[in-house]
């Protein structure tokens, strides 16, 4: 099947890097906005976070081509003004953030359409390693839910699975992101993120923490309905790095637990499971050796406690950009 990727920004190059090693995945055509097709093929050969790209691109007319790959670059606005059978495309990759209504995605003349975002309206949202089980060929408008949701929902899962939760909290550690600004400006739109005016965002990236609310329970609750606003309290804090996110987990769980059981049903769990999901970590390190890391629930069992049996502190680890594109890959394969 002929895929065409739809935006090029952090999630979108790394999705077309990690498909480029698999054979199985043919991504023939990139709709980007920017015009400048010398400034793609750069932008994608060398990224200041992963490095250089060894099998550089170089442009032929409208195509920009490697050793391995012949990709043509288009120019919309938006997905409807292209003609799929024109360019011989099955699926779409919507990796722009824009979100149509669901009755221009459902009518647009393709096979499947992976959106990067929760989506509460798609045919479904899907987290690898929670609900896999329940997505088909047949559903079309499929959502990949987000970086944070897929690192949190199956460790929610399998305690919730064992021991019933109760309540908790979820804190989010986030790398900063291309909408927030260098230096202090004015208050930061963004459409994409339902955001009209966020004041805290206009600060200065590089000299701040910056505290923010989280959708992340309700990309959760998107998946496992009963895992929502009701029982977790949630927040978020921006930070000064380029990719590598965290995720502090407070629960209250209903049945007896010990720090020995939660270890040993991750470490069952890791030696298992089919897709790179969870790994467990006891050694002492820090966030930028998680760089470019394919798992995406990495636990900290430096961090695992529990307190009177019934309080289960956990702290997970998660490459926001190119963990969660290598799931989006994983996802795509399920339809090939």
């Amino acid at each position: 099947m002929n895929i065409l990727l739809n935006g090029l920004g952090r999630i979108g190059k790394a999705i077309l890097k990690i498909a480029s090693t698999n054979t199985n995945i043919k991504i023939t055509t990139i709709n980007e906005l920017n015009k400048n097709i010398e400034n793609i093929a750069y932008n994608i050969n060398y990224d200041s976070t992963y490095g250089r790209l060894e099998d550089k691109y170089i442009v032929d007319g409208n195509f920009i081509k490697n050793k391995s790959n012949k990709i043509e670059i288009l120019n919309y606005q938006n997905l409807l003004e292209i003609d799929f059978k024109k360019y011989n495309i099955d699926i779409i990759i919507d990796a722009s953030g824009n979100k149509e209504q669901l009755n221009i995605l459902q009518n647009l003349n393709v096979k499947h359409i992976f959106l990067t975002h929760p989506r509460e309206d798609a045919d479904i949202n899907v987290v690898l390693g929670v609900n896999e089980k329940d997505f088909t060929k047949q559903h079309k408008v499929i959502s990949t839910s987000s970086c944070n949701a897929t690192a949190l929902l199956p460790i929610l899962k399998i305690i919730d699975d064992n021991f019933t939760i109760e309540y908790g909290d979820i804190s989010t550690v986030h790398p900063l992101l291309n909408h927030q600004k260098v230096l202090d400006g004015n208050c930061v739109s963004k459409d994409d993120r339902d955001v009209k005016c966020n004041f805290e965002f206009g600060r200065s990236s590089l000299q701040n923490i910056i505290p923010s609310a989280t959708t992340t329970v309700d990309a959760c609750s998107y998946i496992l309905p009963h895992i929502n606003d009701a029982i977790f309290s949630s927040s978020s804090l921006r930070v000064a790095t380029s990719t590598v996110g965290a995720i502090n987990i407070t629960l209250c769980v209903d049945k007896s637990c010990s720090k020995e059981q939660l270890i040993s049903i991750f470490t069952e769990y890791e030696q298992h499971q089919k897709y790179k999901i969870i790994l467990n970590n006891f050694d002492p390190l820090v966030s930028s050796d998680f760089i470019q890391e394919h798992y995406t629930s990495i636990i900290d069992h430096r961090f695992t406690q529990v307190k009177k049996n019934k309080m289960i502190k956990l702290v997970l680890w998660y490459d926001n950009e190119w963990g969660y594109a290598s799931k989006v890959v994983d996802i795509l394969k399920e339809v090939l």
